[in-house]
């Protein structure tokens, strides 16, 4: 089991922590996940044999939101 910490910019609001949970949530290997509008940030804990960092950063930005690395 990963962790991942990803600065996550442009959550405004409880529908974006949602929206970006659900967007990381729809993919393999991903065991638990918490966006925080207040922190900017997703802490996510996922099987990096089905999962990898670079796709659940492109899950993120593919709704629109920044991943600042």
């Amino acid at each position: 089991m990963e962790k991942l910490v990803l600065k996550v910019e442009g959550m405004a609001c409880g529908h974006c922590e949602i929206a970006v949970q659900d967007a990381i949530r729809k993919l393999a290997g991903i065991k638990n996940v918490k966006a925080s509008k207040g922190k900017k940030e997703a802490n996510i804990d996922y099987d990096a044999s089905l999962v990898s960092a670079q796709q659940i950063k492109d899950a993120i930005t593919n709704i629109g939101y920044d991943v600042i690395d």
